[in-house]
């Protein structure tokens, strides 16, 4: 039987630009609701109004903070994987 070297498939993973990330574009529709929500677009009632932009604020902040998480762990990964290959 042939010897079959182990091929290091994390090795061979190639970092997409941030704009080619599936969580890019769900952040970003996130935060341009949350922006709208939070200038008053979506006041129905002018009783909810500082309820609707506080969620609005709330709803960029997280959705920007979660973007900025996904972002660095998984440049810390590859960081990760190319320093064992070393």
């Amino acid at each position: 039987m042939a010897y079959i070297p182990a091929i290091n498939v994390e090795a061979s993973v190639v970092e997409k630009p941030g704009y080619k990330t599936t969580e890019f574009w769900l952040s970003s529709i996130a935060m341009f609701l949350g922006t709208l929500m939070a200038s008053g677009v979506f006041d129905t009632l002018p009783a909810d109004s500082w309820i609707t932009k506080l969620v609005g604020g709330v709803v960029v902040a997280l959705s920007g903070l979660g973007y900025t998480a996904s972002r660095a762990r998984a440049k810390s990964g590859l960081r990760e994987v190319l320093k064992t290959d070393a």
